[in-house]
């Protein structure tokens, strides 16, 4: 539990990194043996590429760490529930754990549960065991996002 709060407090500072890009503040964080191998924050605005999220260039730094497409043994740090396209990058990766703040309103009605991971890996019959543990700082990985957009309509 120490460690998730340690890392996920550093991902909180990755996510910062966005939003003074102006990007949608999400910071992503990849652990292996208690040390960081790679991180991304959301880049999309500026590359203009719909899948640079943090966690897609977190995986794809991570890979060229590796030197490997599969991430076995490590944990990703994510500040934000990750959408479809980056759950289904992170299986796909092999990641061991998943860690993330808040949950992500747009993909989890049930705000406090991960049906959303769990179903598709049952309706997938994914054979790779992903652990899921969610909520972890979840008020100050709220706020950053709360924060993000409510500073965004004040200059609309």
């Amino acid at each position: 539990m120490n460690n998730d709060i340690y890392w996920m407090k550093y991902t909180l500072k990755i996510a910062m990194l966005a939003k003074n890009s102006g990007e949608i503040p999400v910071g992503a964080v990849i652990i292996k043996n208690n040390k960081i191998i790679s991180y991304g924050y959301n880049n999309s605005i500026k590359k203009n590429d719909p899948t640079a999220h943090a966690e897609i260039i977190a995986l794809r730094k991570a890979g060229k760490y590796l030197k490997n497409y599969r991430l076995l043994n490590t944990t990703m740090y994510v500040t934000l529930e990750p959408c479809l396209m980056c759950f289904g990058a992170i299986v796909i990766s092999r990641i061991s754990r998943l860690v993330f703040g808040t949950y992500n309103k747009k993909y989890n009605k049930k705000y406090n549960k991960i049906g959303m991971f769990i179903n598709l890996l049952k309706i997938y019959n994914i054979n790779h065991k992903l652990k899921v543990r969610p909520g972890i700082l979840i008020k100050e990985s709220k706020n950053i996002i709360k924060n993000f957009f409510s500073v965004k309509r004040k200059k609309k």
